[in-house]
């Protein structure tokens, strides 16, 4: 198809080799030799009057026009993806959509497993990949490369839908023996206590340390820094640490691990988790259902009214 005798074709791998800026890893991608992806480059180069992508060293790197097109091209193939390839009725029993979500471990554990159990009991044909959060997660979502990110209200981003989910508050968690902890903690001993915490992405963002620090000016004494919300109670059995933790996952692993929860020393303020998708998504079918299931059974499995609030 060409439109304004530009072969709209040529937008796919437009899009693709200003992403990867590799022509092997493009070709590999497009299922295309390479010398025709160069030749498809050479079209591009000679309908937008741009170099669009120039070798720098062993690198090729975009033309500022270039980047200037990436976000209107990938714009213009989501539409067309959720809009005009996408079936207005669809049948979940019979779907084979597969899912790309980024979301926490902690999340996971407290209600993802369950969500996924009850969607496959509806739609057993439909897959997911599950991601971890990173540095680049922003990046992908407004790329549309994720279907749904699930995370806190501060990864919001302008211009693209979310949705509050729940709100969840934090507690401590010690090892149930440990003798130096009583019924409560008072600040100078949470200060004085050692600290298991969770680092995420290459830069090793913790998970309420920015926080805590603004609030108080305090350095809480790290000791522990793991990679996953998981390991934090197993870290803690044995030991004389304390770890601050979502609520839902300390009473998850309280059943099975001898652990006490504490109320922390300090006012620390809700967490509301946001389910996150891309603007393209808003209007697909298959997205709406699943973005419902989620919602809808995040409301049934927790009806406390002060730790789960989903939005209209």
């Amino acid at each position: 198809m060409r439109f304004h005798h530009l072969d709209l074709n040529l937008l796919v791998a437009l899009d693709v080799l200003l992403e990867e800026q590799n022509i092997t890893r493009a070709a590999e991608r497009l299922h295309m030799t390479q010398s025709a992806t160069s030749g498809v480059l050479g079209r591009l180069r000679t309908f937008f009057e741009d170099e669009l992508l120039v070798q720098v060293g062993r690198k090729m790197q975009p033309t500022p026009y270039a980047l200037e097109l990436a976000v209107p091209v990938r714009e213009v193939l989501l539409t067309i993806r959720s809009s005009i390839t996408s079936k207005p009725v669809f049948e979940p029993a019979s779907s084979k959509r597969h899912f790309r979500l980024v979301t926490s471990d902690y999340l996971i554990s407290v209600l993802f497993a369950q969500v996924i159990q009850k969607i496959h009991q509806e739609a057993p044909h439909i897959t997911f990949e599950m991601l971890s959060p990173g540095d680049n997660t922003a990046e992908m979502l407004m790329r549309g490369e994720l279907d749904l990110m699930i995370a806190p209200e501060r990864y919001i981003i302008d211009g693209h839908p979310a949705q509050l989910l729940f709100e969840e508050d934090h507690v401590c968690v010690v090892w149930r023996n440990n003798p130096d902890v009583g019924d409560a903690l008072t600040l100078e001993q949470y200060m004085q206590m050692g600290h298991i915490s969770v680092g995420f992405g290459r830069n090793r963002h913790l998970s309420i340390e920015d926080w805590f620090m603004s609030q108080y000016g305090f350095n809480r004494r790290l000791e522990v820094i793991t990679n996953d919300f998981n390991t934090l109670p197993q870290l803690l059995v044995g030991t004389q640490r304390v770890a601050t933790m979502h609520r839902r996952l300390a009473e998850l692993y309280a059943r099975y691990l001898p652990l006490r929860i504490l109320p922390p020393p300090v006012k620390i303020p809700v967490m509301r988790e946001f389910m996150l998708w891309h603007r393209s998504m808003e209007g697909d079918p298959m997205h709406r259902w699943l973005r419902e299931r989620i919602r809808d059974f995040i409301q049934s499995v927790d009806q406390r009214p002060d730790a789960l609030r989903a939005s209209a």
